[in-house]
């Protein structure tokens, strides 16, 4: 607390504010805002796709159902379907101008080895779109 020296108070505390730690800390504020300013002002620049409604009158394409049963067996669109078929059949289907989406829909006790196998071979095949599809009941069953 300080104290004033001069005649008519006699060691009454001072009424003036010390303003020096207030004007260090108005400095420091001054010069982080004086470097960070400029960095405020370079703009990114973000390619967003557009939306278009031209859509040409094309159907929707139909997703192909791949079913994994727990053997490992394959069924395309609910027919049976061998390895050698199916690689066949992913390489044509991703040769179409508008690839079809391929959706795995595997059961619960299928071995991950099959359906990774499954996927390499869509991809190997330039497969782009591949999804999974559940039961609404498998999450149910297993509690």
């Amino acid at each position: 607390m300080a104290f004033s020296s001069g005649g008519g108070g006699g060691g009454a505390p001072m009424a003036e504010i010390n303003v020096t730690p207030l004007v260090d800390v108005m400095l420091v504020l001054l010069i982080i805002f004086m470097i960070t300013a400029p960095m405020m002002q370079h703009k990114i620049r973000i390619d967003l796709p557009q939306a278009s409604l031209n859509t040409q009158n094309q159907d929707p394409v139909e997703p192909i159902d791949l079913a994994i049963k727990e053997d490992g067996s394959l069924y395309w669109n609910d027919s049976a379907i061998s390895d050698l078929e199916l690689k066949a059949q992913l390489a044509v289907a991703a040769q179409k101008t508008v690839q079809p989406e391929l959706q795995i829909r595997a059961e619960k006790n299928t071995r991950y080895e099959i359906v990774a196998k499954v996927m390499a071979d869509a991809k190997n095949q330039g497969m782009v779109k591949i999804g999974f599809v559940t039961t609404p009941g498998a999450r149910s069953q297993q509690q």
